[in-house]
């Protein structure tokens, strides 16, 4: 019979007697957003707390079973739950309620098992089914909103403001709001806007805000050797959301090539490289210097460490973008790089204006364009521009204080 030593038999105490968190999400741990901004923090989290992990995983990402059975590995190693469901697309408005039912059966499941003293919502359906199991178990729960949802589908007009589903969400939205153990906002810009509209739900409530985090351990600039190649300006992240300004991608493409014959321009994403092109319309000349292209999310940052400067155009100036904290802007910034981007997103124009880390453009016409890439050309010449980049990546997106930010929070509920 083999013996427990001393060490394995602390190890084995702290793992019986740790607080154990359900994470909810409908994002894959397949996909690049859910290895960098679930299981990055989850895996810091897992130190001290036993973690369950429900997440709902795309067809296609399945398929893959290298990369499914590295993520089995990663949370094994790290003693993470992972319990992956698949995701359904259609029917468009059933697809969410058969995801949400999956959640309450699962939820319900490891409430009577045990195994959540807390739950933890990402984003709205998850919540929607925290909310349920709070008032059936009163476990409590933690409403992350990661963005203005609601408002988020307007902009992007899948969504009517008014319709039945609108009301739905905004009652959910309210009802969570009011009711989480606390609530977790990406940017102030949010938190104040939600403070506005709902007073009396959040007077005694505790929000706190938790930008989205990058692994700045891999997202770092590059040693040397960049400067003597071509600038290449990039584009991060889908385009084809409904959110995201093409035609001032378009706009800047074709500004930056006028100014510089040199100049390659790189998408990297995982949307259709064909409907990327159909959509951006640009001439020949154009499209033989552009590439889209995909990546693996652990090596992005490869792709990231060759590029000039990046660019971020997104709905600005309508609510829902004031509780978007693009992963793109802490990614490219760990890299040294500058971003250009518009104003009215979360707390986007503040970092810029702040670190001095990037150009603002209020209209994507081509005057604005032009304007915006000479004022990014002497902003490149300035040889403390990625010392001031790396510097604010550390201090607003750094994965280490997003972690602890979530450690806090958890102890301050459950109170260890």
């Amino acid at each position: 019979m083999n013996r427990i030593n001393s060490d394995e038999k602390s190890e084995l105490e702290a793992i019986l007697t740790q607080r154990r968190v359900l994470y909810l999400t409908r994002n894959g741990m397949l996909e690049p957003l859910g290895q960098s901004q679930v299981l990055s923090y989850l895996k810091g989290l897992s130190k001290s707390y036993g973690i369950s992990l429900i997440s709902f995983e795309k067809q296609d990402d399945l398929s893959d079973y290298q990369a499914f059975e590295s993520v089995v590995e990663d949370c094994k190693e790290n003693r993470i739950r992972w319990l992956p469901q698949r995701f359904h697309y259609r029917p468009r408005i059933i697809a969410p309620a058969w995801d949400m039912l999956a959640f309450l059966f699962l939820c319900l499941r490891e409430a009577r098992k045990g195994n959540a003293d807390l739950i933890h919502a990402r984003s709205y359906i998850p919540a929607a089914v925290a909310l349920l199991v709070y008032k059936l178990t009163r476990i409590p729960f933690i409403f992350d909103m990661r963005a203005l949802w609601p408002e988020e589908l307007i902009t992007a007009k899948r969504l009517k403001r008014g319709s039945l589903i609108y009301r739905a969400i905004v009652w959910v939205e309210r009802s969570c709001l009011k009711n989480a153990a606390a609530v977790v906002s990406l940017t102030d810009a949010a938190a104040y806007y939600l403070q506005e509209i709902y007073p009396e739900e959040l007077q005694d409530q505790t929000v706190v805000v938790i930008p989205t985090c990058a692994d700045l351990h891999r997202f770092v600039p590059q040693v040397s050797g960049r400067e003597a190649k071509r600038p290449i300006y990039s584009c991060l992240g889908t385009v084809l959301s409904g959110w995201f300004r093409l035609e001032w991608l378009r706009a800047f493409i074709e500004q930056a090539a006028e100014s510089d014959v040199n100049a390659l321009f790189e998408i990297v994403t995982r949307d259709d490289p064909d409907e990327v092109r159909r959509r951006l319309n640009l001439d020949d000349n154009l499209n033989s210097r552009l590439n889209i292209f995909s990546m693996a999310s652990q090596e992005v940052h490869q792709a990231i460490q060759q590029h000039t400067a990046s660019v971020m155009f997104y709905a600005g100036g309508e609510i829902s973008e004031l509780g978007r904290s693009p992963t793109r802007m802490a990614e490219i910034l760990g890299c040294g790089l500058p971003v250009v981007a518009n104003p009215g997103v979360g707390d986007v124009a503040e970092i810029i204006k702040k670190y001095r880390v990037g150009v603002l453009v209020t209209e994507g016409s081509e005057g604005a364009m032009s304007s915006a890439i000479r004022e990014l050309e002497v902003l490149k010449k300035d040889p403390e521009l990625p010392s001031r980049c790396r510097q604010a990546a550390e201090e607003v997106f750094s994965l280490e204080s997003g972690t602890k930010a979530y450690k806090d929070l958890y102890r301050d509920i459950l109170g260890s």
